[in-house]
Protein backbone atom coordinates (compact mmCIF):
# COMPACT_ATOMS: atom_id res chain seq x y z
CA UNK A 1 0.00 0.00 0.00
CA UNK A 2 2.40 2.67 0.79
CA UNK A 3 4.24 1.91 -2.69
CA UNK A 4 1.35 2.18 -4.60
CA UNK A 5 0.15 5.63 -2.25
CA UNK A 6 3.53 6.90 -3.26
CA UNK A 7 2.79 6.06 -7.08
CA UNK A 8 -1.12 7.99 -6.91
CA UNK A 9 0.70 10.70 -5.43
CA UNK A 10 3.38 10.90 -8.27
CA UNK A 11 0.66 9.68 -10.90
CA UNK A 12 -1.84 12.69 -9.53
CA UNK A 13 1.04 15.00 -9.92
CA UNK A 14 1.33 14.51 -13.36
CA UNK A 15 -2.23 16.24 -14.29
CA UNK A 16 -3.70 12.92 -16.17
CA UNK A 17 -7.07 12.74 -17.06
CA UNK A 18 -7.42 9.00 -15.71
CA UNK A 19 -5.88 7.16 -12.94
CA UNK A 20 -6.29 3.50 -13.17
CA UNK A 21 -4.36 1.24 -10.56
CA UNK A 22 -4.50 -2.58 -10.25
CA UNK A 23 -3.34 -4.27 -7.47
CA UNK A 24 -4.13 -7.72 -5.33
CA UNK A 25 -4.40 -5.22 -1.97
CA UNK A 26 -7.00 -6.93 -0.05
CA UNK A 27 -8.36 -10.28 1.05
CA UNK A 28 -11.55 -8.79 2.04
CA UNK A 29 -12.63 -7.66 -1.41
CA UNK A 30 -12.62 -11.62 -1.62
CA UNK A 31 -14.47 -12.36 1.34
CA UNK A 32 -17.06 -9.68 0.29
CA UNK A 33 -17.46 -10.78 -3.33
CA UNK A 34 -16.05 -14.54 -3.60
CA UNK A 35 -13.23 -15.87 -6.18
CA UNK A 36 -14.76 -14.82 -9.34
CA UNK A 37 -15.46 -11.13 -9.08
CA UNK A 38 -12.93 -8.82 -8.26
CA UNK A 39 -14.31 -5.05 -6.54
CA UNK A 40 -13.32 -1.85 -7.97
CA UNK A 41 -13.34 1.77 -6.51
CA UNK A 42 -14.02 4.83 -8.33
CA UNK A 43 -14.57 8.60 -6.99
CA UNK A 44 -16.72 9.17 -10.07
CA UNK A 45 -19.73 7.38 -10.83
CA UNK A 46 -19.51 8.29 -14.74
CA UNK A 47 -16.36 6.39 -14.41
CA UNK A 48 -17.62 3.83 -12.19
CA UNK A 49 -20.68 3.32 -14.94
CA UNK A 50 -18.43 2.64 -17.77
CA UNK A 51 -16.30 0.08 -15.93
CA UNK A 52 -20.09 -2.23 -14.99
CA UNK A 53 -20.97 -1.37 -18.77
CA UNK A 54 -17.54 -2.79 -20.00
CA UNK A 55 -17.58 -5.29 -17.64
CA UNK A 56 -20.86 -6.61 -19.14
CA UNK A 57 -19.99 -6.25 -22.65
CA UNK A 58 -16.89 -8.30 -22.22
CA UNK A 59 -18.42 -10.91 -19.71
CA UNK A 60 -16.16 -10.36 -17.24
CA UNK A 61 -17.43 -9.37 -14.12
CA UNK A 62 -16.44 -6.70 -11.81
CA UNK A 63 -18.43 -4.62 -8.43
CA UNK A 64 -18.47 -1.11 -7.56
CA UNK A 65 -17.65 -0.70 -3.94
CA UNK A 66 -18.45 2.90 -2.25
CA UNK A 67 -15.53 4.89 -0.87
CA UNK A 68 -18.19 4.85 2.18
CA UNK A 69 -16.90 8.12 4.07
CA UNK A 70 -18.35 6.63 7.21
CA UNK A 71 -14.99 4.46 7.51
CA UNK A 72 -12.46 7.12 6.97
CA UNK A 73 -12.31 7.22 10.81
CA UNK A 74 -11.07 3.89 10.40
CA UNK A 75 -7.74 4.98 9.00
CA UNK A 76 -7.04 8.31 11.35
CA UNK A 77 -3.83 8.10 13.47
CA UNK A 78 -2.86 9.81 16.47
CA UNK A 79 0.62 9.92 15.17
CA UNK A 80 0.26 10.33 11.57
CA UNK A 81 -1.58 11.52 9.00
CA UNK A 82 -3.12 8.54 8.19
CA UNK A 83 -3.03 4.95 8.97
CA UNK A 84 -2.43 1.83 6.11
CA UNK A 85 -4.16 -0.58 7.96
CA UNK A 86 -7.94 -0.14 9.33
CA UNK A 87 -8.18 0.75 13.05
CA UNK A 88 -11.17 -1.28 13.46
CA UNK A 89 -10.80 -4.31 16.01
CA UNK A 90 -12.84 -6.52 13.97
CA UNK A 91 -11.23 -5.97 10.59
CA UNK A 92 -14.75 -5.54 8.62
CA UNK A 93 -14.81 -3.16 5.63
CA UNK A 94 -11.50 -3.82 4.81
CA UNK A 95 -11.18 -3.29 1.18
CA UNK A 96 -13.12 -0.18 1.60
CA UNK A 97 -10.72 1.50 3.97
CA UNK A 98 -7.62 0.26 1.83
CA UNK A 99 -9.32 2.30 -1.00
CA UNK A 100 -9.76 5.04 1.39
CA UNK A 101 -6.34 5.23 2.50
CA UNK A 102 -5.25 5.34 -1.21
CA UNK A 103 -8.06 7.76 -2.28
CA UNK A 104 -6.10 10.16 0.41
CA UNK A 105 -2.79 10.42 -2.72
CA UNK A 106 -4.75 11.08 -5.17
CA UNK A 107 -5.92 14.77 -6.28
CA UNK A 108 -9.59 15.66 -5.06
CA UNK A 109 -10.45 16.77 -8.90
CA UNK A 110 -8.50 13.72 -10.93
CA UNK A 111 -10.76 10.83 -11.83
CA UNK A 112 -9.52 7.57 -10.38
CA UNK A 113 -10.32 3.98 -10.63
CA UNK A 114 -9.05 1.72 -8.21
CA UNK A 115 -9.17 -2.07 -8.95
CA UNK A 116 -8.41 -4.16 -6.13
CA UNK A 117 -8.49 -7.78 -8.27
CA UNK A 118 -7.75 -10.33 -5.71
CA UNK A 119 -10.35 -12.02 -6.88
CA UNK A 120 -8.80 -15.56 -8.75
CA UNK A 121 -10.94 -18.51 -9.37
CA UNK A 122 -8.73 -21.78 -7.16
CA UNK A 123 -11.30 -24.20 -8.99
CA UNK A 124 -9.11 -24.15 -12.74
CA UNK A 125 -6.16 -24.81 -11.22
CA UNK A 126 -3.93 -22.35 -11.32
CA UNK A 127 -6.35 -19.81 -11.02
CA UNK A 128 -7.28 -17.36 -13.52
CA UNK A 129 -7.18 -13.03 -12.48
CA UNK A 130 -10.74 -11.80 -13.67
CA UNK A 131 -11.80 -8.53 -14.29
CA UNK A 132 -8.84 -7.79 -16.73
CA UNK A 133 -11.06 -7.96 -19.94
CA UNK A 134 -13.34 -5.39 -19.16
CA UNK A 135 -10.30 -2.65 -18.70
Amino acid sequence: RLILADALALASAENPDLIIDFATLTGAQRVALGFQIPAFFSNSFENAAAIMRAAKLERDPMWHLPLWEGYRKQIKSKIADFRNVSSSDNGVGGAITAALYLSEFVEDDKNWIHIDFNAFDNSTGLGQAQGLKAM
